[in-house]
């Protein structure tokens, strides 16, 4: 490949990827924000936010599995030059969506206290959570919605439309924090609830603004014109229901970690909290670069040339490593700088500065997993995806993870040395499986 080859790959990945980097690390930037406002109420309101979003994450697994089925299809669909029937997929993932996620907000809600007694057994904690937790699930639906536009958008190579929504819906989701955990305007103050309010309320605005953009937007491609076909519901779901329950298990073994946490104690919950979500601002632009390799090998795939997709797997890993390791320096070299926007005790602090260095020093390498499992999904392997995923958490990480916190007594630090190493050795197998190339042969 010439010089002006790889410079013009380089830019359509990064025409297509910089959109959907710059709505990832909005979505995280949002987190962040919400921890910081949070974590003005104490550990325990810090603790409670932090599981109960991860209680939400598991719960929504399902829905926002759609993405990946909708995405697939509909860039397998552009590159077969069937521009008309790229939004057919959509259609059938706001209906799943709509019927499996109401039902099950409202089963969901009403277990919500013992799930979360489940998780953790401080009381302070429970009190906190429970309420956040039920506020965010009101809001599963429209999660659905929002990742099944989301999938869409990028499937057909226009991501730029939900980064606008979510610039928005992240406005408002601060402004409504703003408001509802402190009491501001003259409204009640809700502490932790007050979070898990704003958030569903701007999360059902999405909803509404991602209508709107299709009707503009994707009329064209079949939005809203006819329901998918039985063989073109039955793709969806063979590719969404496996990476759905992959976010499930995925979701499910960071609840696992949280209560492994909680084992060593609050102090190390709360410093739990804020690494991940400092971690997520780097990792998801790993996510978003995993997702355009998708819509890049689906669309390869779709015109027949199976080489190319493969390529565009390996130029993504290079680009995402250069970017993911710029990203990290700065939790490697001055992690107390970033901590400091939590304003933690110094205690909480003192724990989380090393396990940040280290995440700084190795998230180009986990950026290749996230690249490579995404490219899979594109391709329509999501059950070997899905497997590998499982494994590599549940039957290895998590019982070394208690072996090493609550048992051997190594804490957090000890904890997330493991939970490096599983991420480093998962990013090996994924390498390993896109050589191998059997993906390509997968008919969606």
């Amino acid at each position: 490949m010439t010089e002006p080859q790889q410079t013009s790959r380089v830019r359509r990945i990064l025409v297509l990827g910089l959109p959907i980097i710059g709505g990832m690390l909005s979505q995280n930037i949002l987190n962040l924000v919400d921890t910081a406002m949070v974590a003005r109420l104490g550990d325990a309101a810090l603790a409670a936010v932090g599981i109960g979003g991860f209680l939400n994450f598991m719960a929504i697994a399902m829905v926002t599995g759609l993405s990946s089925g909708v995405q697939a299809v509909a860039a397998r669909r552009k590159g077969e030059c069937r521009e008309s029937e790229t939004a057919i997929p959509l259609n059938g993932a706001l209906l799943v969506a709509t019927c499996f996620g109401v039902p099950l907000t409202f089963i969901l809600i009403y277990f919500a206290p013992h799930l979360f007694a489940l998780v953790n057994s401080d009381a302070a904690v429970i009190e906190a959570g429970t309420p956040y937790l039920s506020v965010r699930l009101l809001a599963m639906t429209a999660v659905g919605w929002n990742y099944s536009f989301r999938g869409y958008w990028n499937g057909v190579n226009l991501p730029k439309l939900y980064l606008f929504t979510l610039v928005i819906m992240h406005s408002v989701n601060i402004f409504l924090n703003w408001i509802f955990i402190f009491g501001n305007l003259g409204a009640p103050e809700l502490g932790a609830m007050g979070a898990g309010v704003a958030t569903s309320i701007a999360t059902v605005l999405g909803s509404f603004m991602y209508v709107g953009l299709g009707f503009a937007y994707a009329r064209s491609g079949g939005f809203f014109r006819g329901l998918p076909s039985l063989q073109t519901v039955k793709s969806i779901l063979s590719l969404s229901v496996p990476n759905g329950i992959q976010q499930l298990f995925f979701a499910s073994g960071f609840t696992m970690l949280f209560w492994i946490l909680g084992q060593v104690g609050t102090r190390t919950t709360a410093a739990a909290n804020v690494l991940i979500n400092v971690m997520l601002v780097a990792i998801l632009p790993g996510i978003a670069l995993g997702m355009a390799a998708a819509s890049l090998v689906g669309q390869a795939l779709g015109r027949g040339d199976q080489a190319d997709a493969k390529q565009w797997g390996w130029d993504v890993v290079k680009v995402s490593i250069v970017l993911l390791s710029l990203l990290g320096l700065p939790m490697a070299l001055v992690p107390d700088i970033i901590l400091s926007i939590f304003q933690l005790d110094a205690p909480t602090q003192e724990l989380a500065r090393l396990p940040l260095r280290i995440v700084g020093f190795t998230i180009g390498i986990d950026g290749i997993g996230l690249v490579l499992q995404h490219a899979l999904l594109g391709a329509g392997a999501s059950r070997i995806t899905m497997a590998i995923s499982i494994v590599m958490q549940w039957v290895l990480f998590l019982p070394l993870a208690y072996l090493i916190g609550p048992t051997m007594g190594y804490g957090l630090l000890g904890i997330w040395i493991a939970q490096i190493a599983y991420r480093i050795l998962q990013a090996g197998v994924f390498v390993w499986l896109w050589r191998g190339g059997s993906w390509a042969d997968i008919k969606v």
